[in-house]
């Protein structure tokens, strides 16, 4: 029995401006909307069947691009959204928001005062990949998606996918994810820092 490849590009949102209270409708900077751009020229010779995002602004935002020049409509799914570490009706200092996440990858079940386990994360993100994984067997799929729930998703797979591996991402970064079976067998950073110099 032949084993077919899926490719999955996880495409972390590109560079937007926190505004408290409106973590769904925030979209890019003028350098994140360029940057968006350049990923869709970095995506010009990639095959690309499928365009998938979170429902958050500045993650379809960032794959508009791609979507276009590939003729795509964007399908959204709500269960892609970012985890919040916290509830998103109070403000935290980002010093105490990154130490909750760093605990919460050692402890799965912590979280903030009215936030998302990474748990809680994982059961209803990972489910959505899954079907995705049966959905477009053997094709390659574009997910705009968020740092925080990247990581939780792709650490399901393998646990050095951990709060280390989330740190280092940037804004935006680009991971090449290669299924076979519904399972990882291989991951690919296509984001280079020094690729685009606003």
């Amino acid at each position: 029995m032949t084993m077919i490849d899926t490719h999955i590009y996880m495409v972390r949102h590109a560079e937007s401006v926190h505004i408290h209270g409106e973590e769904r409708s925030r979209g890019l900077t003028e350098e994140g909307l360029l940057h968006a751009k350049y990923i869709a020229d970095l995506f010009a010779n990639i095959q690309v069947d499928v365009v998938v995002s979170s429902p958050y602004e500045r993650a379809i935002q960032t794959v508009q691009y791609i979507a276009a020049e590939k003729g795509l409509n964007i399908q959204e799914y709500e269960d892609l959204r970012e985890r919040p570490i916290k509830g998103l009706n109070y403000k935290e200092t980002w010093d105490v928001i990154v130490e909750a996440i760093r605990v919460s990858f050692d402890d799965k079940d912590y979280a903030l005062q009215g936030g998302e386990t990474t748990n809680q994360a994982r059961e209803r993100s990972v489910p959505t990949l899954e079907l995705l994984l049966e959905q477009y067997e053997g094709k390659h799929v574009v997910i705009g998606t968020h740092g925080n729930i990247m990581t939780i998703m792709m650490n399901y797979y393998h646990s050095k996918y951990d709060y280390h591996f989330w740190e280092q991402t940037s804004k935006p970064d680009i991971y090449h994810l290669i299924f076979r079976d519904k399972k990882l067998t291989e991951v690919n950073r296509l984001w280079k820092d020094n690729l685009f110099l606003s």
